[in-house]
């Protein structure tokens, strides 16, 4: 009766594991596709979530009140930075993101313990096992949002040259900065959203009075992007000393193209090292069953049968 409980009751618990986990990843991911239209709403910038009573739904809520329970109530400023520049810019975040960790850890020790507990092995080893079993998950949400950051640098990084270069044109055609700025963020919001949408937020937090300078700093600061920071301080540059715009962005953008293509030819040199580790695991042992797999067959049949 015990090992016909432990067939039915054990791959339940693996199969419930396994759907919770799925929920989490794909509430970050649906949180993600729709932060784009979150973040330009009036309720992030005033700190209250009043304007979005729809997303209240139980499981967030219910999520956001385990990590205010976990932390406090109280985010600590490197989280904050981390999820910022994941693109994840809402006051409730933190707690959810918290929460998300703290019910992985639950499900993690509780379908662990239900795998290993029947299993005949010393009490340590148990314990070890369910410890990890419970830590791995722990740090999923952790991995998500460094994908997420190194994602956005990419994506900025990628598609920054091409935005200068239309922020030069329209400078130099006698546009105004702000309103070349607001232009070149509708013009590329097809191409680039995390960076159209960073260039948005960066205007309207000018519009409701911010001085350029520091709207400029917090979009470096937003996405971590070096190249987004240097880009800051050209503008400001420009701005405090009456320099020519136009000049310092079309020196700026050769030079990101320079560096991109230094990028570039440095992948192509670390390609060479990854492709023989892949060589030497999967295609060398091939290549020698194939070559050497007939050779040895004839060699085992004369030393066998002595033909």
């Amino acid at each position: 009766m015990d090992i016909l409980k432990s067939e039915i009751i054990i791959p339940a618990a693996a199969f419930l594991s396994v759907v919770a986990i799925g929920i989490l990843v794909m509430l970050l991911w649906k949180r993600k596709k729709k932060m784009q239209d979150v973040k330009l709403q009036d309720s992030i910038w005033a700190g209250t979530d009043e304007a979005q009573p729809d997303r209240k739904t139980h499981f967030p809520k219910f999520l956001e009140n385990i990590g205010n329970i976990a932390s406090h109530g109280h985010a600590s400023t490197t989280l904050w930075e981390q999820l910022i520049q994941a693109g994840y810019l809402g006051t409730r975040t933190p707690a959810i993101y918290t929460g998300i960790k703290m019910l992985l850890f639950v499900v993690g020790i509780v379908g662990t313990a239900i795998l290993i507990l029947p299993m005949e092995m010393n009490f340590a080893k148990k314990i070890t096992l369910i410890s990890l079993g419970g830590t791995i998950p722990f740090f999923i949400p952790n991995i998500v949002i460094l994908i997420q950051r190194s994602k956005r640098r990419s994506e900025i990084r990628q598609h920054l040259p091409e935005a200068v270069d239309l922020l030069e044109i329209c400078v130099s055609s006698g546009i105004g900065l702000d309103m070349a700025w607001n232009m070149v963020s509708n013009e590329i919001q097809h191409v680039s959203p995390v960076l159209a949408g960073e260039m948005a937020l960066t205007n309207f937090e000018i519009h409701l009075g911010a001085n350029r300078a520091e709207s400029m700093r917090h979009m470096a600061g937003r996405t971590g992007a070096e190249e987004l920071s240097s880009l800051a301080s050209i503008l400001i540059q420009t701005d405090r000393f009456g320099t020519s715009i136009a000049a310092a962005l079309r020196e700026f953008a050769a030079s990101m193209r320079v560096e991109r293509s230094f990028r570039a030819e440095e992948s192509a040199e670390k390609m060479a090292v990854k492709l023989v580790i892949i060589m030497v695991l999967f295609i060398f042992p091939a290549i020698t069953v194939i070559l050497a797999g007939p050779a040895a067959i004839s060699i085992a049949k004369v030393m066998i049968f002595g033909d």
